[in-house]
């Protein structure tokens, strides 16, 4: 069997159409990229969350009183920030996922000549919806990190002694 009946090398008639399902694909490619740095900036502030949790676990064991109730009350919220963060990773990978199952789809219709409009269609909408859970999620994640900064009143009302 030659590699032109296999469909795996294009004919020249075809290259046209070829190159245009590579022009509906670049879009998807970009957002797989913007994709990406969104995972980034979600995977640093998620090592952030983690490391600060570290520290402040060590302080709970060796801390009383009010003290060790303020760090205990800052793990509560740093674990929330930690599954927060892991949600929104979560969904941006699987828009990521469903992206390149667009792509995908994308040349697999064009070589098979199945039609998976359709197909496309409803993965590149579930691709939005995890994208955009994503992003709200991380929206969350922020909020309740704005929230949790208080800066304590015996900080805030602090004064240096003067030298004398």
């Amino acid at each position: 069997m030659s590699p032109l009946a296999d469909g795996l090398i294009v004919p020249a008639r075809d290259l046209p159409q070829l190159a245009e399902i590579i022009q509906l694909a670049v879009a998807p490619v970009f957002l797989l990229a913007g994709l990406g740095a969104f995972l980034n900036v979600c995977a640093g502030r998620l090592a952030r969350i983690v490391d600060r949790a570290r520290r402040v676990e060590e302080r709970i064991l060796a801390t009383r009183g009010s003290e060790h109730d303020r760090h205990v009350a800052e793990v509560r919220v740093l674990d929330r920030r930690i599954r927060t963060v892991n949600a929104a990773i979560f969904a941006t990978v699987l828009a990521a996922l469903l992206i390149s199952a667009v792509v995908i789809l994308l040349f697999a219709a064009f070589l098979t000549s199945v039609p998976l409009g359709a197909a496309i269609a409803v993965l590149f909408i579930a691709a939005m919806l995890a994208t955009g859970t994503g992003f709200a999620i991380f929206l969350h994640e922020t909020r309740i990190a704005s929230r949790s900064v208080r800066i304590r009143n015996a900080i805030l009302d602090h004064e240096a002694e003067e030298e004398g």
